[in-house]
C-alpha cells in the first residue's frame, strides 16, 4: 500500500508530466499584399487549380482556419512584422486600420512593429492603429524597444497607446495549461532604413532580449518564450541579427524573423532556439509544432507552406476585399482619373528585380526622369532637362510578370513603387530634382560599389541617363571606374568626374533617397558626400525646396509623387500591335549594361584615375614596405658581420 502511494506521488511531479503541444502558424512581411502576387486580374480566390498567383488574405484565412480548427492543442498565429505598405490597400489606411482588422478577423493572435509601419510617421502608425480600433478588433501588438522622445510631441500619440497597452512590450498567453510569453522589437538594419520613425529612438535588441526573457521566465513563470522579431536573417553570418541575437540570448524558444525576406524551408537552430521566417508578402506560411514539457521546447514537426491556388479563398475574407477595392476606387484612385484593375499596358516578357541591374529597375529610372522632365522641361534651357535618375533598389518592392495575359493593370504597377509619405504628409514618395557636380555623382555611384557590398543589396542603384562600371577589388569609395552620360536611343559620352568639371549636372531621386545621403554621409564618416543645390550651384538645406511641384501655379508646393511615373510612362508607349493598349518597348526585355561589375587585379585597373583614399593607401603601402625592406637591409648587414 505505501508503495503504491510513493508511486502516485513520484508520477504526479512534473518531471513525469506529458509534453504538451504548441502549434505556432507564422507570417511576416505581409505589406498589405492582400491579393494574389501579380498579376491582380489572374487572382481567382473563390476556384482552384486556375491561376498562377501566390498568397492572398482570403487563401491564408483559409489555411488558418482550417488549421485551428483541426488541432486539439492550443494554435496561435503571429506576425514579424512590415504587416502594412505595400499596395493600393494602405492608400487609405490612416483613416480605415483596413489591414489590422482584417488579420484580426483572419484569425492573427499577435504582430510587432516592423520600419514600414513608420513610413507615415509615428503620428501615422497611432492613425493606423487608432481607425482600426474604432472599426473592430485588432491583433495583439507587442514591442519592447522604443525610446519616445521627451521634448518632442511628434511621437506623442503613439506613446499614448502604449501608455494604453494598446501597444505593449510583452503579451502573456495562457491556454491549454501553456502559459506563451510574446515580445518584440525592431532590429538595428530596420531601424537604419525607418528615416520616419523620428524622433523615437530603438534600443539594442540583445539587451531588451535578454531583460524580456528574465522578465517573462521569472515574472510571468511562462512555458515558452517566443520573439517576434523585425530584425531578420542575413546571409552574411556576422550581421544576421536574429543569429546573433540567439547566440548571446538564453531562453528564446523561438523566434519569429522578418524584415529580410529570407525563406528559411527548414527552422535554423541557434542555441536551442529556432528560427523562421517565411520570405515575404504572404506567399509561404510557416506551420510549426512544437513540444512543451517542463518549459523545454522541441520541434515536433515543420512546413512552409505554399499559398497557391490548390487553396479556396475564404469567401467571407474575399467579399471584404472586395469592397475595399470599391472604397479605394472611389476614395483615392479618382482623383488620379485611375481605377484598382484599370489595364495600363501590356507585356509578352516579365520585368523583374535582380541584383546589380535589372529590367525593371531601368523602366522604374526611366520613368523618373521622363516624367520629371514633363513638369520641369524647358526646351529653350537646356540645363532643365533631367540628366540623371537614380533609384535604390530596396524601393522597387516587386516584380511585374505577364501572366495569363500579358495586361499589366494599375494595381500591379504601384505595387513595384508603393512606400512613402511626402512633406505634405500625403501618401506616396515625392520626386525631387537638383544639381550636383560629377564628382558628386561618383561619390553617389559608390553607394552600390562601396556601401552595398558591407549594407547588403539594398543600396543597389538603378540609374537612367548614365552607365558606369566599377571595380570590386579597388579600395573602398573608389571604386567606381568609369561613368558615360546618355542613353540607348542617343548614345553615351564619357563622363570627366574630376574636380575640374565645374559644369552642375541635373539629378532626379525620391524623397527616401534623398534622406539616406544624410545616413550615407554619416556611415563613411563625410567620406561619400554629396550636396544638393539649386541650378546657381547654391546648396539647398530645405529638401522641400527640391521637390518637383506638379502646378507652380498653385499656392504652395505640389508634390509630383513617384508612384504615378511609371503609370503615366507607360500609357505614353506606342501601341505596337493596334489593340489600343500601349506595349512595353522590347528595350526592356533585357538588361541594358547600364551597370558593369568589372573584377580585375590588374595594377593599371586598380589605380587609374584613383582618388585621395588610393592615393593614400598607395602610400601607406610603399611606406610599409619601405620599413619592412630597410629592416630587412639592417638584420642582413647586422648577421654578415
Amino acid at each position: 500500500m505505501l508503495l503504491r502511494f510513493f508511486v502516485l506521488i513520484v508520477l504526479s511531479f512534473p518531471l513525469f508530466a506529458e509534453a504538451k503541444k504548441l502549434t505556432i502558424i507564422h507570417t511576416n512581411d505581409l505589406h498589405s499584399h492582400i491579393l494574389g502576387f501579380s498579376p491582380s486580374i489572374d487572382y481567382t480566390p473563390y476556384t482552384t487549380k486556375d491561376d498562377q498567383t501566390l498568397g492572398g488574405y482570403a487563401r491564408i484565412a483559409t489555411l488558418v482556419k482550417n488549421i485551428k480548427s483541426s488541432q486539439k492543442n492550443p494554435t496561435l498565429w503571429l506576425d514579424a512584422g512590415d504587416f502594412s505598405m505595400g499596395t493600393l490597400f494602405h492608400l487609405s489606411i490612416r483613416q480605415t486600420g483596413f489591414e489590422l482588422n482584417l488579420m484580426k478577423e483572419m484569425g492573427m493572435d499577435a504582430t510587432t512593429i516592423g520600419n514600414h509601419e513608420f513610413d507615415l510617421k509615428p503620428s501615422g502608425l497611432a492613425n493606423i492603429i487608432e481607425s482600426a480600433l474604432k472599426s473592430g478588433n485588432i491583433p495583439n501588438i507587442v514591442s519592447s524597444n522604443f525610446v519616445f522622445n521627451k521634448e518632442s510631441s511628434e511621437d506623442d500619440a503613439l506613446e499614448e497607446l502604449f501608455k494604453k497597452e494598446v501597444i505593449e512590450p510583452y503579451k502573456v498567453i495562457e491556454a491549454d495549461g501553456l502559459k506563451i510569453g510574446i515580445f518584440g522589437m525592431l532590429g538595428k538594419d530596420a531601424a537604419e532604413v525607418a528615416p520616419f520613425s523620428k524622433p523615437i529612438q530603438f534600443r539594442d535588441s540583445v539587451t531588451v532580449a535578454k531583460e524580456m526573457v528574465k522578465t517573462l521566465r521569472e515574472k510571468e513563470n511562462v512555458d515558452v518564450v517566443i520573439f517576434l522579431s523585425h530584425g531578420g536573417v542575413f546571409q552574411n553570418k556576422d550581421i544576421s541579427e536574429d543569429e546573433i541575437t540567439a547566440r548571446e540570448v538564453n531562453g528564446i524558444d523561438l523566434i519569429v524573423s522578418g524584415h529580410t525576406s529570407q525563406k528559411l524551408l527548414q527552422p535554423l537552430n541557434i542555441n536551442n532556439t529556432l528560427i523562421v521566417h517565411t520570405g515575404d508578402y504572404g506567399k509561404n506560411v510557416g506551420v510549426a509544432n512544437l513540444l512543451v514539457e517542463n518549459k523545454q521546447v522541441k520541434l515536433e514537426k515543420y512546413e512552409l507552406v505554399e499559398i497557391n491556388d490548390s487553396i479556396p479563398g475564404d469567401p467571407v475574407i474575399q467579399k471584404k476585399v472586395e469592397s475595399y477595392i470599391d472604397y479605394i476606387d472611389k476614395n483615392v484612385l479618382s482623383e488620379f482619373n485611375l481605377r484598382f484593375f484599370q489595364v495600363v499596358a501590356e507585356t509578352d516578357f516579365d520585368l523583374k528585380k535582380d541584383i546589380i541591374e535589372s529590367n525593371i529597375g531601368n523602366i522604374v529610372a526611366d520613368s523618373m526622369r521622363w516624367y520629371v522632365d514633363q513638369f520641369e522641361a524647358d526646351p529653350d534651357d537646356p540645363t532643365t532637362k533631367v540628366d540623371v535618375a537614380l533609384e535604390g533598389r530596396g524601393v522597387i518592392r516587386d516584380n511585374i510578370l505577364k501572366g495569363k495575359t500579358g495586361k499589366i493593370v494599375v494595381a500591379d504597377i504601384f505595387v513595384v513603387m508603393p512606400l512613402g509619405l511626402g512633406m505634405d504628409n500625403s501618401m506616396g514618395y515625392p520626386l525631387l530634382s537638383s544639381y550636383i557636380y560629377a564628382w558628386e555623382l561618383k561619390d553617389a555611384l559608390e553607394i552600390m560599389a562601396s556601401i552595398a557590398p558591407i549594407k547588403e543589396d539594398k543600396f543597389n542603384l538603378r540609374v537612367s541617363g548614365l552607365k558606369f562600371s566599377y571595380n570590386p577589388n579597388r579600395m573602398i569609395f573608389d571604386r567606381v571606374t568609369e561613368i558615360y552620360l546618355g542613353d540607348e536611343e542617343t548614345g553615351y559620352k564619357r563622363l570627366d568626374y574630376s574636380k575640374k568639371n565645374k559644369r552642375l549636372y541635373k539629378v532626379v531621386a525620391n524623397l527616401y533617397n534623398s534622406m539616406l545621403l544624410s545616413f550615407v554621409e554619416k556611415f563613411t564618416k563625410g567620406v561619400l558626400a554629396i550636396t544638393p543645390k539649386d541650378k546657381n550651384g547654391k546648396p539647398i538645406k530645405d529638401l522641400t525646396l527640391a521637390i518637383v511641384d506638379s502646378n507652380p501655379q498653385k499656392q504652395g508646393i505640389q508634390e509630383l509623387k513617384q508612384w504615378p511615373a511609371l503609370i503615366k510612362y507607360m500609357q505614353s508607349f506606342s501601341d505596337t500591335d493596334g489593340n489600343g493598349i500601349s506595349n512595353i518597348p522590347e528595350k526592356y526585355r533585357t538588361t541594358l549594361g547600364r551597370v558593369q561589375r568589372i573584377s580585375s587585379w590588374n595594377p593599371i585597373n586598380l589605380l587609374s584615375r584613383a582618388n585621395n583614399i588610393t592615393l593614400f593607401a598607395l602610400v601607406v603601402v610603399i611606406s610599409l614596405l619601405g620599413v619592412i625592406v630597410g629592416l630587412g637591409f639592417f638584420v642582413y648587414k647586422k648577421f654578415r658581420k
